[in-house]
């Protein structure tokens, strides 16, 4: 599990491509690595991987086909940074949200608007179905960055960015035309799915109960 909070970024160093997979190797942001092994988690991106090899700073990571398909992460190029963030602990801060590290979709960046301090970007999820998903002042993690969802429209979504995030995550350097992982909030997906099956099991009981009601019906004399 992670916190949203990204610790640090890190620059892809190397790329091994091979049929349907990937090695990348980065290297980690010194405050990172202690008590790092093989095995350990990181999200990269908001997408959890796991530790292949470590080679002081140089750390290794694997990419399977469904990671390549679903995120961001196989359009990285030697040179390109990714947001890290270790595992979280029991004992560590909640300072965002709770996020499992399983990208759901990617997003589209269709607009940028920037103000003195402020910059609001706009969104459009790949998969337009998780839209329904998406509720204003709800959370969603972007490339690993738990954010509090702005304005919501049928397609598209915003998020307001302090400077803070803007220099501590890659978010700064986004341009129209990028891609971001999505990573919906389970609490909301669980809520919005919960109450269209209740919907769904009662449309159905309406719909059973005008049949038999039809049935029983006696034709007039």
């Amino acid at each position: 599990m992670f916190t949203g909070i990204v610790q640090g970024t890190a620059e892809v160093l190397a790329i091994d491509e091979k049929p349907n997979f990937r090695t990348h190797v980065i290297k980690m942001p010194e405050g990172l690595l202690p008590g790092l092994e093989l095995g350990a988690s990181v999200s990269h991106n908001g997408c959890c991987l796991t530790v292949t090899e470590v080679d002081g700073d140089r750390v290794s990571f694997d990419l399977v086909k469904e990671t390549l398909r679903i995120t961001n992460l196989g359009d990285l190029k030697v040179g390109d940074t990714v947001n890290v963030e270790r595992a979280a602990k029991f004992s560590d801060e909640i300072g965002g949200h709770l996020m499992s590290g399983h990208i759901m979709t990617t997003a589209e960046i269709s607009k940028i608007l920037t103000s003195e301090n402020n910059r609001e970007i706009w969104f459009k999820p790949q998969d337009a179905s998780q839209m329904k998903y998406i509720l204003h002042k709800g959370f969603i993690g972007i490339d690993g960055i738990s954010l509090t969802v702005g304005e919501v429209t049928r397609s598209k979504f915003c998020v307001h960015l302090i400077p803070e995030t803007l220099m501590r995550t890659t978010l700064g350097s986004k341009r129209i035309g990028h891609r971001v992982n999505i990573e919906i909030d389970p609490h909301t997906q669980a809520i919005v799915e919960t109450v269209e099956r209740v919907l769904a099991q009662r449309e159905v009981a309406l719909v059973a109960a005008a049949i038999s009601e039809q049935q029983t019906e006696k034709p007039e004399a």
